[in-house]
């Protein structure tokens, strides 16, 4: 968060402190030890220092991967020295730093009014992602009860609800918004959850509104697979409040540098931990600084790459879609909302626009970026020059 020196937090301060012994151990690690050569781990103590060191993008991980698996060269350990293993979309392979709140998230769940004893509903995924471990975990350090619920399943949702009563949900917005609807319209009680930490979707004033009018009380928080908990809403203030495990920065698109309080720029994260240091690591997302360690909040992507139901897609998903089907021309992803859900449409250029060719490239964006879409075949050459391979049309704020 973009605070002057002089005006550093006592938390901010602990982690300028401990930069240099994060940066000693990110250079162990051989892809670190390239990409950080020459610096001089004990002169990185402020913001200006570290803001002299380059940017590593995240966009940049999945190849950096392929590499040198599984973490390109740049984690100081083995991967059989943490406690959990994971994949995000990408592919990105991800460890779990080690403790009882490793992605810092018992912080934004008791702003969100969660408190001990309560049973709270996860309903982010369990398997090979670590979404689900990193609210469990926020959630369990917190004193609550978690139901590892896990996305879909709406009818066995439903009885769990029911037969736990939980006070609280994680999960997506989208998903809250299934259950509520699917549980009205089949006359069951899922009046027990009266708050909501939403994340990893789209979250509009429209969808906000209606919760509060079904007496769900929701904040939402920013939070990534590689990163864990970065900000996160407490209710009645401004914007997001940025965690107190992470130093961040706000640097103008394609650079390293800083832009002043205000100005929209890319998210630049810096984890000054030992075991899994991240050092000036560019998220590929947009946001503004705001007074008091607070952000605006997600505002876009510096990138092409799209969040979409919780899961990102990526410019090289939509080129491997464009290699499995060699006859068709320009790609271009379209995100946008529509009752309340993101919805993907692929447009392609095809010279032979048959519905058994649209039913196969559905089946191939489905397969690669293992969510749900349409599929628009246009005609060849209607499709803008201009790069662009994913639009995310969603309104922003």
């Amino acid at each position: 968060m973009p605070h002057t020196d002089s005006q550093a937090t006592p938390s901010e301060a602990a982690l300028l402190a401990r930069l240099p012994s994060a940066l000693d151990a990110a250079l162990k690690a051989p892809a670190y030890a390239a990409h950080l050569a020459g610096i001089d781990p004990a002169a990185v103590t402020d913001r200006a220092a570290l803001a002299r060191l380059p940017v590593l993008r995240k966009g940049e991980m999945p190849a950096r991967q392929r590499e040198a698996l599984p973490f390109g060269g740049f984690v100081p350990g083995t991967a059989g020295g943490f406690p959990r293993l994971f994949t995000s979309p990408g592919p990105i392979f991800e460890p779990q730093r080690a403790g009882e709140d490793p992605w810092g998230g018992a912080p934004a769940l008791a702003a969100a009014g969660f408190t001990a004893g309560e049973v709270v509903l996860n309903t982010f995924g369990y398997h090979l992602t670590p979404g689900g471990f990193i609210f469990d975990t926020a959630a369990r350090a917190l004193g609550c009860a978690v139901i590892p619920a896990g996305p879909g399943n709406t009818e066995q949702q439903l009885d769990l609800i029911e037969a736990y009563r939980p006070a609280g949900y994680v999960g997506t917005p989208d998903f809250l918004k299934v259950l509520l609807d699917a549980g009205a319209k089949a006359g069951r009680d899922v009046s027990s959850i009266v708050k909501a930490l939403v994340s990893g979707a789209a979250f509009p004033p429209s969808l906000q509104a209606e919760f509060r009018e079904r007496g769900i009380a929701a904040a939402q928080a920013y939070a990534t697979a590689d990163v864990g908990f970065i900000a996160y809403e407490v209710p009645g203030e401004p914007g997001l409040l940025v965690g107190d495990g992470l130093i961040l920065e706000i640097v103008r698109p394609g650079t390293g540098d800083p832009v002043p309080e205000g100005e929209v720029g890319e998210i630049v994260v810096t984890v000054p931990d030992r075991d899994r240091p991240l050092i000036r690591y560019a998220l590929g997302d947009l946001t503004a600084a705001l007074p008091g360690g607070r952000i605006r909040g997600w505002m876009g992507r510096a990138d092409q790459a799209a969040k979409v139901k919780g899961m990102f897609v990526r410019p090289e998903q939509v080129a491997e879609i464009a290699r499995r089907h060699p006859g068709l021309g320009r790609l271009r992803l379209v995100v946008t909302r529509a009752d309340e859900a993101d919805v993907m449409t692929l447009r392609a250029e095809a010279a032979t626009p048959e519905t058994t060719l649209a039913e196969a490239v559905a089946e191939t964006l489905r397969a690669v970026t293992k969510l749900r879409g349409a599929v628009d075949l246009v005609a060849p050459g209607s499709l803008p020059n201009d790069g662009k391979v994913i639009a995310d049309e969603r309104p922003v704020g």
